[in-house]
């Protein structure tokens, strides 16, 4: 059976599983995501014998929170499919601001580490807003029954 073509374009069929559409899914994993920071904070950042790489902190920091943004993102979407790509990266830009504060809060409590660097909090803002970017380029790709999609 031929297919109908929407607005000039062949209509995409997702090869991802259905669940990846809900958004049950992105906030469990998101939940996942901020269990991770917590242990991963509550650690020492020494690895023995490593290379020095300048700002690798930083850049660990963000992308880190990339990943987490690009997962806050597809939980916003799936919850609701019509958010524009200017309140979703809002959204996520604030999330990740809370989240980092408290994250470099969390740090000062933790033998070995300094926290609250306002270069590491402004790291895991880009990061996350870049996540939230990125994932708005790729959110056509999720399962979103097109019900949802257009209301």
């Amino acid at each position: 059976m031929a297919r109908r073509a929407v607005g000039g374009r062949e209509p995409q069929v997702s090869a991802l599983p259905a669940r990846l559409g809900t958004a049950r899914f992105w906030l469990a994993a998101y939940a996942v995501w901020l269990v991770t920071l917590w242990f991963l904070s509550s650690g020492s950042t020494t690895v023995p014998n490593a290379p020095q790489i300048p700002f690798m902190d930083k850049i660990a920091h963000f992308g880190y929170f990339f990943g987490g943004g690009g997962l806050l993102s597809a939980a916003l979407f799936t919850g609701n499919p019509r958010f524009s790509k200017r309140r979703l990266v809002l959204m996520v830009a604030i999330a990740a601001a809370v989240i980092g504060c408290l994250d470099e809060y969390h740090q000062t409590f933790t033998p070995g580490r300094s926290g609250n660097d306002p270069w590491d909090w402004l790291a895991d803002v880009l990061g996350g807003s870049a996540g939230a970017f990125v994932f708005h380029r790729l959110r056509h790709r999720l399962p979103i029954p097109e019900s949802r999609r257009t209301g």
